[in-house]
């Protein structure tokens, strides 16, 4: 990934880790048109976020340890 796009995977990866994001929110909320930004995915692929069945919610996108290790690293 290129080091422009980091910045906005650290603010996919705190903005998920408020609370609890419907697979559906993620996708209507970060989707792009352009193919090179694909930040969603990137924080996927990377291990910072992992899609989740919880019981009353369905599909969410969840932050793992490494993404949240990566918030404390960055002061968020």
């Amino acid at each position: 990934m290129s080091k422009t796009a980091d910045p906005l995977v650290l603010d996919f990866v705190e903005w998920a880790a408020r609370e609890p994001r419907a697979y559906a929110e993620v996708v209507a909320t970060w989707k792009t048109s352009c193919p090179r930004l694909t930040i969603w995915e990137d924080a996927a692929d990377r291990g910072l976020v992992s899609r989740e069945t919880r019981p009353g919610l369905g599909l969410v996108i969840a932050v793992t340890e490494d993404g949240e290790r990566l918030l404390r690293t960055n002061g968020r």
